[in-house]
């Protein structure tokens, strides 16, 4: 059995970045023969982006089931698909024109929706992916980590215990003001692997606020990922490790 959390260290991007599309690749392979299906939540933001990119490339676009593969999103910002500020645009540029995912499989939120409706359709795709289980249980949730200790969109001072699915957020950050919809840990915690990706000199700070500090997850919202069954994978650079106890 994999242990149930994970801390890995790379020197650079590059090195995170292949190591991050491997493991995709290597429990995609693995759902898919257990289940038929493997489905991911995905992160947006710059972090990602490399792992995307490297996903697309060979060797992973072969050796990924791509056709029994299922895209969400962890969070979304209230805009159209195609704006620069989407998430999904994000995958529609970088992974979904190289790779044969078959349309009906790519579940975005409907950020050109207002909040109230993209939270309630969201809500619905949910369910629908279900399958009639209490909670959707994917295979993989895709997290980063703000310099203020949010993941996907949660943020300090919002609710710790959240029973809803999806949450709408108005929120700010990086002096960003944006309307957004998030997974919340209700949904996350239920993911068969929950994993981070960290990388800079700015995260370090944080990173060991939300690894080593004291638990205080009104203040550091990633501190409320606590996978129920599955593991907790932390790929870190060696920029934004370089505060953690050996």
């Amino acid at each position: 059995m994999p242990e149930p959390v994970t801390r890995r260290i790379f020197a650079d991007a590059a090195a995170l970045n292949q190591a991050a599309a491997h493991l995709l690749t290597t429990l995609a392979q693995a759902a898919v023969a257990e289940y038929g299906r493997f489905s991911i939540a995905l992160s947006g933001g710059g972090t990602p982006t490399g792992v995307y990119q490297r996903w697309a490339q060979p060797p992973f676009r072969e050796a990924m089931p791509w056709r029994h593969t299922h895209l969400l999103w962890g969070d979304e910002r209230l805009v159209p698909p195609d704006d620069a500020g989407s998430n999904y645009r994000q995958i529609a540029d970088l992974l979904l024109p190289h790779v044969p995912i078959p349309p009906e499989n790519v579940h975005r939120a409907k950020g050109e929706l207002t909040m109230t409706a993209a939270v309630a359709d969201y809500t619905q795709q949910l369910q629908a992916f279900a399958g009639g289980t209490a909670v959707p249980i994917l295979d993989v949730v895709l997290l980063g980590l703000g310099s203020d200790g949010h993941t996907a969109s949660l943020f300090p001072g919002s609710p710790v215990a959240q029973v809803d699915w999806v949450v709408g957020v108005t929120a700010e950050y990086d002096g960003r003001p944006a309307q957004r919809l998030s997974l919340t840990p209700t949904v996350i915690n239920q993911a068969r692997h929950v994993i981070f990706l960290v990388t800079g000199a700015s995260k370090a700070a944080t990173l060991q606020n939300v690894l080593d500090g004291p638990h205080q997850p009104e203040q550091l919202p990633a501190q409320r990922i606590q996978p129920a069954h599955g593991t907790l994978t932390w790929l870190l650079d060696v920029a934004a490790a370089q505060n953690l106890t050996p």
